[in-house]
């Protein structure tokens, strides 16, 4: 009396196996990790950036067009990180859906920093995206500088609020797998929050300590966990320093000292010379996780190694 019921369910079998699970393109790591995190079992994003190369200077490759030209779903940090890309998911990618995350609404921005010595506090800089300056905007895109940091990715919050915002994405090009894709947000949100936990117990003894930045990448981590940083040798976009600039930065570093200086493996060393920051200890910071294992668990080992590292230098 069960074979109907059995055999009702292995015909059902093939229409599962046969779900057309979107094709995804991402353009940095820990953008792939929270996109893999959605996915799941069920497939792997592409990503456009290799390792060890930089977004702000993105320049495609053939293979790499082709992947675009391919996708359903563009899911990427936005203009303000890699503004040539935006010209090629239009060209090569117009029929896929694409999601800015920089764009989406809630997502917390931060305008960009064009000062080489920062201020104290972080209250000129706790606005969101429908709260921003318009002066501040008008200058910064005269200048050239992006109007926001567009590092966005390095705040849990941001991070967290895109993974359903990722689940919808791919429900639309997917709809069979929704309710997989939301359980999969659902558990990478619980691993973000269990990472988080682990870096504020971690830095939690050298919140006040003060750091310098060799490269303003972290504006959103520093905000996010409280850190107390000076400044930063170059800007958000990694342009290279004036002597007005070192200048700030140097007579802020003598005034105020610092515990640690936050570098990368870009860094030039005659950079930290001329802010006289050669004696300081250091440590090599990546803000893409680049190596760090890359998949889904990425992004969540990224914020707990961050503060591993930065808690091991400021506690010197």
């Amino acid at each position: 009396m069960f074979r109907p019921l059995l055999l009702s369910a292995c015909l059902a079998l093939p229409q599962i196996a046969l779900a057309e699970v979107p094709r995804v393109v991402t353009d940095i790591g820990p953008v792939e990790s929270l996109v893999a995190t959605v996915l799941g079992d069920l497939g792997a994003p592409e990503r456009l950036l290799p390792p060890g190369a930089s977004p702000h200077h993105m320049a495609l490759r053939p293979s790499q067009g082709r992947a675009l030209s391919e996708a359903d779903v563009v899911v990427w940090i936005g203009p303000d990180m890699t503004p040539q890309l935006q010209e090629q998911i239009d060209a090569l990618a117009g029929s896929a859906l694409s999601l800015a995350l920089a764009e989406a609404p809630g997502t917390h921005l931060l305008p960009s920093r064009d000062t080489g010595l920062f201020p104290h506090e972080h209250d000129e800089h706790d606005e969101h995206e429908d709260g921003h300056d318009d002066q501040d905007d008008a200058h910064n895109a005269h200048d050239g500088h992006a109007v926001h940091d567009p590092h966005v990715w390095l705040s849990p919050e941001n991070a967290t609020l895109w993974l359903p915002l990722i689940a919808k994405a791919l429900s639309e090009a997917d709809p069979e797998n929704a309710a997989t894709y939301a359980a999969n947000a659902e558990a990478g949100t619980r691993a973000i929050a269990e990472a988080v936990d682990q870096a504020r117990s971690a830095l939690a003894p050298v919140k006040d300590r003060p750091l310098a930045l060799a490269h303003d990448a972290y504006q959103y981590y520093e905000e996010f966990f409280g850190l107390s940083v000076i400044g930063a040798i170059s800007d958000a976009d990694a342009n290279t320093p004036g002597p007005a600039r070192l200048a700030a930065l140097r007579d802020g570093l003598a005034e105020q000292g610092a515990a640690c200086i936050l570098t990368e493996i870009t860094t030039d060393p005659r950079l930290i010379e001329a802010v006289k920051a050669s004696g300081l200890p250091s440590v090599q910071l990546d803000p893409l996780g680049t190596d760090l294992p890359q998949g889904a668990t990425l992004y969540p080992a990224l914020i707990l190694e961050t503060a591993t590292r930065i808690a091991t230098c400021a506690g010197n």
